[in-house]
């Protein structure tokens, strides 16, 4: 054998499942090795009995025999590299300890309900050989073999209670639980494992729920962040404005002040140069005269004296002054155009405000194609329309819109508040609105709402207007691309967006609806594909995520 063992190396002694040197190794039909214990307890936690090495299954468990000549050649390998099988069987934390062994406990591999005590390999054969001891209940290893007996009768615990919910022995019944209903343990497992199954799967429900109510906590959090980063956004850019505009009414009042300032300076400049002149003029003259005077000469001095007369200043200064300007009003004309503005931006605010509450009502909307007109053409998934100069060959019900080139929505409203938005970029003309279910299909219907029609439209690339029974023009800051479309039912309101300005550009007020109302859309026609774009139906993102958390 020692021959052999400089042959063989330690990988061919080893178990494929616990990676030590076999114990007990049996033989799989297929060849494959391994420790008894290890490929018993694999097959007890598998569906399937298998072998682990090469997949080969099994029909049922195999009646396993130690491969002597296996495990001589194990045994002496072992003992050759210095190693004993009672290392690997040490007990481990969680392993339930021999109760037999003195020196190095062992793991237990079965537990006596009878003898209330837990044994080895080596100490359970007793058990496994003498007549008296095989009538012993063996079981997997467990703790506590105290607790699984009678306190009264000493009886293994065999049997349950269901009028008191207690485990009891096979005496309880005769003696302790009379007329009581008693079943055996494993029927009362087998009970409460099937509820058990049901509560697991009760629990995993709300582990899911709970999951699901994070993920949407989450997206609100995000959401909210969101509105938040775009609020403190806009709030940053209405101040900004609002600085702006108070350093240009600054600087406006500065420049104003100074203009008149330097105006005046100006002025007083010239009054004081001209001064400065005449005075130097003046000196120059007394020098002169103080001369004159001092002269013996009388022919000098008269011919002086005339050319003394001749000077003579014509300006009376008495009259001149500085007109003080006046700087009245400056500030407080600032201060109103301040006011103004301020007044524009919360003007914005509040429209931003009030359409962030309409978006909230955003519905999900569809074009019908019962009501289309032959010559519009939607897309697949009900979203876009334009017009074509082919008409379709459909039949023409009586839902149907002819001449006219118009088409609802599939679904209508007949309470409470619905919104939606409609690209309308690239396009010199579209109508768009809600309309009542009785309108009639069938000829040229003026759009108004005494036909039951509440819309706008734009017409000609820049005519914007509001069909009230003659087009009511709108006069339009900018070019909307997107228009969103509002309707409060039991308000009798219908509003118009510019979605993506968040500006109100006309509402129906006071009407009185009594009929479903549905989405109206007319492209408009395509004149030589100068209006050739569609109308979009755009989605709104939702903004409540509220749900209950069970």
């Amino acid at each position: 054998m020692s021959t052999a063992n400089c042959f063989l190396s330690e990988e061919q002694f080893l178990c494929s499942i616990c990676l030590d040197v076999f114990i007990d190794p049996v033989t799989l039909p297929c060849g494959h090795n391994f420790c008894h214990n290890c490929i018993t307890q694999h097959w007890d936690t598998s569906a399937q009995c298998m072998c682990p090495t090469c997949k080969m299954p099994f029909y049922k468990k195999l009646s396993l025999r130690v491969n002597t000549f296996i495990s001589e050649m194990a045994t002496q390998f072992r003992e050759s590299t210095g190693r004993s099988s009672l290392d690997r069987e040490a007990v481990k934390p969680g392993d339930v300890p021999c109760d037999v062994c003195t020196e190095t406990k062992r793991k237990a591999v079965k537990s006596c309900l009878v003898c209330l005590a837990s044994y080895c390999d080596t100490h359970l054969q007793p058990h496994l050989t003498a007549d008296r001891l095989k009538r012993h209940q063996l079981t997997d290893p467990v703790e506590n073999l105290e607790g699984r007996m009678c306190t009264i009768h000493e009886k293994p615990l065999e049997l349950f209670c269901k009028t008191d919910q207690i485990c009891v022995c096979m005496l309880c019944p005769v003696l302790d639980h009379k007329s009581h209903e008693v079943i055996p343990l494993k029927e009362q497992f087998e009970k409460n494992k099937a509820q058990l199954g049901k509560r697991e799967a009760e629990i995993h429900r709300r582990i899911q729920v709970r999951r699901l109510k994070i993920l949407e906590i989450k997206q609100a959090a995000k959401l909210s962040k969101e509105a938040a980063d775009k609020e403190m956004e806009d709030g940053v850019q209405v101040f900004r404005a609002l600085i702006q505009s108070l350093e240009k009414a600054q600087e406006e009042i500065i420049r104003t002040i100074e203009a008149k300032q330097k105006t005046t300076e100006t002025c007083a400049q010239s009054f004081i140069q001209e001064l400065e002149q005449e005075i130097s003029e003046l000196v120059r003259r007394r020098a002169e005269v103080e001369q004159l005077s001092r002269s013996k000469d009388y022919l000098q001095f008269l011919q002086s004296f005339a050319s003394l007369n001749a000077f003579a200043l014509t300006k009376d200064w008495t009259k001149v002054s500085i007109e003080q300007p006046s700087y009245d009003g400056i500030v407080a004309t600032a201060v109103d155009q301040l006011e103004a503005t301020l007044g524009k931006e919360i003007k914005k605010l509040h429209h931003k405000d009030e359409f962030n509450r309409v978006q909230q009502f955003a519905v999900d909307v569809t074009l019908d194609p019962v009501t289309a007109h032959r010559a519009l053409i939607l897309s697949e998934d009900g979203k876009k329309v334009h017009h074509s100069v082919v008409k379709k060959n459909v039949s023409d019900s009586s839902k149907r819109f002819n001449p006219s080139c118009c088409v609802l929505g599939t679904k209508g409203f007949s309470s409470g508040s619905f919104y939606f938005e409609v690209q309308v970029k690239d396009k010199t003309r579209w109508t768009l609105g809600v309309a009542k279910v009785s309108i009639k299909r069938k000829g040229i219907i003026p759009l108004c709402p005494d036909n039951g029609h509440w819309t706008m439209w734009l017409k000609n690339g820049e005519e914007y207007a509001a069909l009230v029974g003659s087009p009511l023009p709108l006069s339009l800051s900018s070019k909307p691309e997107k228009v969103g479309v509002f309707v409060d039912y039991e308000e009798g309101v219908v509003s118009f967006y510019d979605a993506d300005a968040a500006d109100l550009l006309y509402s129906f007020t006071g009407c009185s609806f009594t009929e479903k109302l549905y989405p109206f859309f007319s492209p408009g026609l395509n004149n030589d594909f100068i209006n050739s774009a569609p109308l979009i139906i755009c989605s709104v993102s939702p903004t409540d995520s509220s749900q209950r958390l069970v």
